[in-house]
């Protein structure tokens, strides 16, 4: 069965509101990041570039936590657990999606080399209080 969102949670990724993504190092300690979060269906979507410490994390072990709060007020928050598929961002057309919801303008412009990435996290468990 589908794991379904509540609708202060869809409030909560539908907005500007920032998120702490944690993932687990190869060690097993954690590694956080604070970033943007969009939202497909039930799904948390956010962008990175292939290679970086999360990307990799999640390739090896595909368990995430995503907290989002809300800035208007940090006590209202939720916590979101699943598992990440990543996709490439061609044209960077999500990433740019995000830079406009969250500063209203294009985002920098990433090396040559890099390859913007769409990351999927299948949401299994939500807690918090917007939960």
């Amino acid at each position: 069965m589908a794991f379904s969102l509540n609708d202060e949670t869809r409030r909560l990724l539908d907005g500007r509101h920032f998120a702490v993504m944690a993932t687990i190092n190869p060690d097993g300690s954690p590694q956080t990041s604070a970033m943007w979060v969009g939202r497909d269906g039930n799904d948390v979507l956010f962008s990175t570039v292939a290679g970086r410490r999360k990307h990799r994390n999640l390739v090896r072990d595909s368990r995430v936590s995503v907290t989002v709060l809300d800035s208007d007020d940090p006590y209202n928050y939720v916590e979101l657990r699943g598992t990440t598929t990543f996709t490439e961002d061609v044209g960077r057309r999500f990433d740019i999606g995000l830079s406009w919801t969250y500063e209203n303008e294009d985002p920098d412009e990433d090396p040559p080399e890099a390859v913007r990435l769409i990351g999927r996290v299948v949401v299994h468990k939500a807690t918090g209080y917007a939960a």
